[in-house]
């Protein structure tokens, strides 16, 4: 068996961009092909380095990528929209030719590109399994076989004879994913299609590639979901204008990738009442983390956070609940919690109580040694006694909590989960011996 199941070397892919070509007449082919070698003897002699090939109307896809991909690892590709993540695949599963660089592929590959790829819309699902089983590589023995699990997977019995130009964008993923994971291929290429699925299949299909790769296979694993990376690969690549910036074990890969996104606001406000955030009945006038009395981006995993959120209250007589919600790097929620009397440790005078017209500040206090030492953002929101939002924001400010030692005194490296408290222990003798 081979030490390699994936190898790209140099790989580069210049797309040219701006109008179509003008239509070409008979007579302009014709020409074309008497020229032709006068123009490709021309084009060796003049042909200049694929670094040095792209000008104003072309654009470099892929520039120069090499890495390897080892029998049976599950490796992540990340980067922004433009980085080059599909185009990298789109050449690994042989649909589009790079314009220099070498892949080596080491066995037969399954791929999941884009929603409905090798479905015919007025085949039916039955009649689609065994078309694109076809195209994937898979013998008509080998469906046959696997018919049944394929369509419980999918979770389409109903509908497998109904055609698929019916079928709902989730449903095409269902499908397409169930039949190119279950032809048993030895490179599994998944791209972001998952994001169509909801979520209990979004897990399903991660609980199938990861057995996938638990059986000697290797997945390459495209998707802007930070968390389903980190959760199913060892290692990542990030790409970025279409060359790799890190490649390595996944946590470091992340971490790199969202510090280079992300950039820390502890306070943001709205001095112009008019056009600040809400509508006629309320409106935001501020945002802020506080430590230390202080506004920061920066707090110390010791220190109690504030939250606090300023508004206008523009309706008199109005009921609000002011609620937040964390998020960590990668966009999992954290925590969520309001000022109903049901989730505060403490009493707020203005729960449940009608407004005046005026200007009020709501604030949540988070505790000391409750949040591990991460980045975290923080969604907002203003809502009625109907639980109907007056005003909501998502990633409206964001701060890091920061390592001080205190709890590390006594146990090497960093702890696990979003939330790290310290918790009343005790410890007692039952008998003595």
């Amino acid at each position: 068996m081979s030490s390699v199941a994936i190898r790209v070397a140099n790989l580069s892919k210049l797309y040219r961009i701006g109008p179509r070509e003008p239509y070409r007449a008979l007579r302009d082919t014709l020409s074309d092909a008497m020229y032709a070698p006068f123009r490709r003897l021309h084009a060796a002699l003049h042909r200049a380095s694929v670094q040095q090939a792209s000008d104003e109307n072309t654009i470099w896809a892929l520039k120069d990528v090499s890495f390897e991909v080892k029998p049976g690892e599950v490796v992540g590709i990340i980067g922004r929209n433009g980085a080059g993540k599909s185009t990298l695949l789109k050449i690994l599963s042989r649909i589009t030719e790079p314009t220099a660089g070498q892949v080596d592929l080491y066995g037969r590959v399954g791929s999941l590109l884009e929603v409905g790829t090798g479905f015919h819309p007025e085949l039916t699902g039955r009649e689609n399994m065994y078309l694109n089983g076809a195209i994937l590589g898979m013998k008509k023995t080998e469906i046959n076989r696997q018919f049944d699990a394929i369509v419980s997977f999918a979770e389409i019995e109903k509908f497998i004879d109904t055609p698929v130009k019916r079928y709902s964008s989730g449903m095409y993923v269902r499908l397409a994913f169930a039949v190119a994971a279950h032809m048993e291929p030895e490179i599994l290429l998944v791209d972001e299609v998952l994001a169509v699925g909801d979520y209990e299949f979004q897990k399903k299909c991660l609980g199938k590639m990861k057995d996938v790769s638990e059986g000697g296979r290797t997945v390459l694993f495209v998707s802007h979901n930070l968390g389903s990376v980190s959760n199913l690969c060892a290692r990542a690549v990030w790409l970025d204008a279409g060359q790799i910036v890190l490649s390595g074990d996944t946590r470091e890969v992340v971490s790199g990738y969202i510090a280079s996104s992300t950039k820390t606001r502890g306070e943001i406000s709205w001095p112009d009442r008019e056009t600040a955030p809400g509508n006629e009945n309320v409106r935001l006038k501020s945002v802020k983390v506080m430590s230390d009395g202080i506004v920061t981006s920066d707090v110390l995993i010791d220190k109690p956070i504030a939250i606090q959120v300023e508004y206008w209250n523009l309706k008199e007589g109005i009921f609000l609940v002011a609620g937040i919600e964390l998020r960590d790097k990668a966009k999992n929620f954290v925590l969520a919690s309001n000022n109903r009397a049901s989730a505060n440790l403490s009493v707020d005078k203005w729960y449940n109580k009608p407004l005046n017209r005026g200007i009020y500040r709501t604030c949540c206090m988070i505790p000391e040694n409750f949040l591990n030492n991460e980045y975290y953002s923080v969604d907002i929101g203003l809502a009625n006694k109907r639980n109907e939002w007056e005003v909501r924001i998502e990633d409206v400010i964001s701060f890091v909590v920061h390592e001080t030692g205190a709890m590390t005194t006594e146990y090497a490296g960093r702890w696990v989960g979003v939330v790290r408290p310290k918790f009343s222990w005790s410890t007692e003798q039952l008998e003595h011996r």
